[in-house]
């Protein structure tokens, strides 16, 4: 295993990225790229691999240049107005094993020169799986607050996304929860500093606060049928 993946190099070259977003460029620096990010970041998955069991054994960090943990540098333009062809940050999830794509619960590490992050939960769930998650908050109250409010977990996580302004067809308007049934994404972030990214304690911190989300993690699954 290594003691440390990400650098100030990494850091400068998705600031430069950003200040010359272009494929030209890119491919005059797609060295730097592979060096400082695609070399570093799969390094990082190939050793959260050996990790992961301690956090959970259904969650998979699979270290794959294309399909696997490491999300891809190209930018899905075709609905976006935003045409630049590049990520300027670094995004790795280990999502479920029956996971196919971002939405599926995971837990995510984000990398970028403005922001750094570690996130869990579920982004944008479909509406069969965000219906689930709101029938188990009602079916199990007391086991929901346990776990949303859980010690060592919002000692870290805060819970993030978002809402509906009403509460979602089907439910109760005046439900004690309600502000937690309209949530469209389930997910709590942890903030990482540039200094933690690039120290030798990543990845043992990574490992801890994800170990840390157990309960909310622990929650979600149940409520969708999934293993934790």
């Amino acid at each position: 295993m290594s003691d440390r993946y990400f650098t100030k190099q990494t850091f400068a070259f998705l600031s430069a990225l950003a200040e010359n977003n272009t494929r030209e460029w890119f491919e005059e620096h797609k060295q730097e790229y592979e060096d400082f990010v695609r070399t570093p970041a799969l390094d990082f998955i190939g050793d959260m691999s050996d990790e992961m069991p301690a956090i959970s054994r259904h969650f998979l960090a699979q270290p794959k240049k294309v399909g696997g943990s490491l999300m891809r540098v190209q930018r899905d333009t075709r609905f976006s107005r935003d045409k630049t062809p590049y990520k300027t940050n670094i995004g790795i999830q280990f999502r479920h094993e029956v996971g196919k794509d971002v939405h599926a619960p995971g837990y995510y590490l984000h990398i970028a020169p403005d922001e750094c992050f570690l996130a869990i939960g579920l982004w944008r769930p479909e509406a069969d799986e965000l219906f689930r998650i709101r029938r188990a908050i009602v079916e199990h109250p007391d086991a929901w607050v346990a776990a949303r409010d859980d010690k060592g977990f919002r000692e870290h996580f805060t819970p993030e996304g978002d809402s509906l302004a009403n509460a979602p067809r089907g439910f109760a308007r005046d439900h004690p929860l309600v502000e937690d049934l309209k949530r469209k994404d389930f997910i709590g972030m942890a903030a990482l500093s540039e200094a933690a990214v690039t120290s030798k304690k990543l990845r043992p911190l990574v490992v801890e606060r994800f170990r840390q989300a157990a309960p909310y993690m622990g929650f979600l699954c149940k409520a969708l049928g999934l293993r934790f």
